[in-house]
């Protein structure tokens, strides 16, 4: 019988950077990097008018405070990279 997963924890994050160019950098440097637990945690991500919005589902609390918090890591080194090397970059 096929196992049901049901994702009970949610966790929203919008970062607003101010610019298509900047929060689509920044989409396109977290978007390889996938979900280690797939079937425990899922992630999805959109740019729109500059903002970076970040939707997160997991099965337990735990998943998705480790899930969250490797992201800000990854999320925070991005962000730092764009204002130290300004604007320009190109994807």
């Amino acid at each position: 019988m096929p196992r049901l997963t049901l994702f009970k924890k949610i966790g929203d994050l919008e970062v607003d950077y101010e610019s298509e160019e900047s929060a689509s950098i920044v989409y396109a440097a977290l978007a390889v990097d996938k979900e280690l637990q797939p079937d425990k945690v899922k992630r999805q991500m959109s740019v729109s008018n500059g903002k970076l919005s970040v939707h997160f589902e997991a099965v337990e609390a735990r998943f998705l405070r480790a899930s969250y918090s490797a992201f800000v890591d990854v999320l925070t080194l991005a962000t730092k990279t764009i204002e130290e090397f300004g604007k320009g970059m190109e994807l």
